[in-house]
């Protein structure tokens, strides 16, 4: 065999691995999703007797209250704050430009049971204002449909935020100053014109916040508000019926298809076109300060207000959960946080690199598949692979029964199970990071290293890794704070004593311990800090 020959069974070979693992990590994501579908040929009749006379009305009619109703809250919220920072100019326009994204930090189950404990019957506020005004003052209910919209829509704003101000942006003045010439104001023009030419990334942004909406777990059950991800928990813990839980799955899943269709029919053929930034809107005297202070406001009920009282409750407990207890938490936390962003991010760069070199449609809907976990809830993957696990330790407990051993379960209760469900959600989130970082990597580079001989070994170890290096780290960190937040995957899918964190929080909210959930819960808020601080040095570049 001559070196010809052999290169191009090497290529071969290289292209028929490429495929595999192509076909290996979009199977890891359609096989969960494909079981849950199969959770349907055996139905429990008096379960689903129950489900359909009580849980399910409530289910559909709750799932509906908040989907309309933190839809309207985040674009109310998120267009007026993008039109006031990208357009306009008050006092703390530059402060408030980056810091409105920070509520992004905040996991809505911690906001939740702060805003409880802050605003319920007994909670220190009206606990304050009763003392001044009389025992028979109080607010409306906060543990309603309305307190959950409330506290989902402070935390999920900057979504429409971000995406609504980079338009705004990117319109500039000169499309106001034709709109003023024929004869539009102020306001008008923003109706006619600044709006509809927004309108894709505005309904994009909202439609990830509803797609949040739909995988929060932990907020909604705070507030004891039934949706289908505490009825999932429910059913699984509670009945005991897997399949149950499986199919109700199946059901949460037909939401976020449409909240996804959504997303995509938002965007469709739509392109923005530079116009240059131009002179901002000068907001005079009473009009500049009434904008920072309603920007101050939004602020201050979606962060300030929340991480001052979760150090207050710290404090008043005299750091008293700060014990062997919290460290142990705080190693699983980050041991499975780590575990997970270096799998993550090392399958991610394999389906980066496949992209960039084996350029094809077929290699373009494979990753795309492969990259779908991130508009899965936590509770679907975990549901679905699960049921997956299960099946296959029977197959081998079968296989190993022949052998004359008795195996017991090998997957399920395991960290495996875990892990996967981890990458399955947050691929997307490491390969946007690094197909970034390889679009901006110049052709010539490569070509001139293949044209002096080197291998892919050598392009590996000298231009791929170290040039990418920025964009590798940016996705460990992102992967890494957002396995640990996530609850409702660890709550799930943790093997017996691997507590995290979020569970904590779950725990102690759970009991109505609000003081005791702090710790770990301002914990949570220091590290999602640091993804957004990575999103405003990004944004102010």
């Amino acid at each position: 065999m001559n070196n010809t020959d052999l290169f191009q069974k090497l290529k071969f070979d290289r292209r028929l691995a490429a495929g595999v693992f192509l076909l290996i990590m979009a199977g890891s994501v359609l096989l969960p999703l494909g079981v849950l579908g199969l959770s349907w040929l055996e139905i429990d009749q008096e379960i689903w007797a129950h489900l359909l006379d009580i849980v399910l009305p409530s289910l559909l009619v709750n799932t509906l209250v908040l989907l309309v109703g933190v839809g309207v809250l985040v674009l109310l919220l998120g267009v007026s704050l993008a039109w006031l920072t990208a357009v306009c100019e008050f006092p703390g326009r530059k402060f408030f430009d980056w810091a409105l994204m920070l509520p992004l930090a905040m996991p809505t189950y911690v906001i939740a049971f702060v805003m409880v404990g802050l605003l319920d019957y007994s909670g220190s506020l009206q606990t304050f204002l009763r003392g001044l005004l009389g025992p028979t003052f109080s607010f409306p209910e906060i543990r309603s449909g309305g307190g959950v919209v409330l506290v989902l829509g402070l935390v999920l704003y900057p979504y429409v935020y971000m995406l609504a101000r980079s338009a705004f942006q990117s319109q500039g003045r000169g499309l106001l100053d034709a709109a003023r010439v024929l004869g539009y104001g102020p306001w008008r023009g923003f109706y006619k014109v600044a709006l509809p030419m927004a309108r894709p990334a505005i309904a994009g942004g909202a439609a990830l916040a509803l797609m949040e909406v739909l995988a929060d777990f932990g907020a909604v059950s705070v507030f004891n508000y039934d949706t289908f991800t505490t009825a999932i928990y429910k059913t699984w813990y509670g009945f005991f019926n897997i399949h149950a839980a499986g199919q109700l799955a199946s059901l949460l899943l037909l939401f976020v298809v449409l909240a996804l269709s959504l997303e995509r029919r938002s965007r469709g053929d739509a392109r923005y076109h530079q116009s240059g930034k131009g002179q901002r809107i000068a907001l005079m005297k009473w009009k500049g300060w009434a904008a920072a202070l309603f920007c101050l406001f939004v602020l201050s009920c979606a962060f300030i207000v929340p991480v001052v009282k979760l150090l207050m409750w710290v404090v008043q407990n005299q750091f008293s959960d700060l014990d062997e207890r919290y460290l142990k938490l705080l190693a699983h936390s980050f041991g499975l946080a780590a575990l997970a962003a270096i799998v993550t991010v090392g399958i991610a760069f394999v389906l980066a690199l496949i992209k960039k070199t084996q350029s094809s449609t077929l290699v373009a809907s494979m990753v795309q598949w492969a990259t779908l976990g991130y508009a899965l809830p936590g509770s679907i993957l975990a549901v679905g692979i699960m049921l997956s696990f299960t099946f296959v330790d029977k197959g081998l407990g079968q296989f190993y029964l022949l052998l004359g051993y008795d195996s017991g379960p090998l997957l399920v209760g395991g960290v495996v199970a875990l892990v996967l469900a981890y990458v399955v959600r947050f691929m997307a989130v490491a390969f946007g990071a690094i197909d970034s970082g390889f679009e901006q990597l110049r052709p010539s580079i490569i070509e001139g290293a293949r044209t002096l001989g080197a291998s892919w070994q050598r392009l590996l170890r000298r231009i791929y890794l170290p040039m990418l290096a920025p964009g590798l780290l940016t996705a460990m960190v992102l992967v890494f704070v957002d396995v640990m937040k996530e609850m409702p995957a660890t709550l799930l899918l943790r093997p017996f004593g691997w507590d995290t964190l979020a569970v904590r929080v779950y725990e102690m909210t759970s009991e109505g311990e609000w003081e005791r959930a702090a710790l770990p819960g301002i914990t949570l808020v220091v590290a999602g800090l640091i993804p957004v601080l990575f999103l405003v040095q990004r944004s102010a570049r």
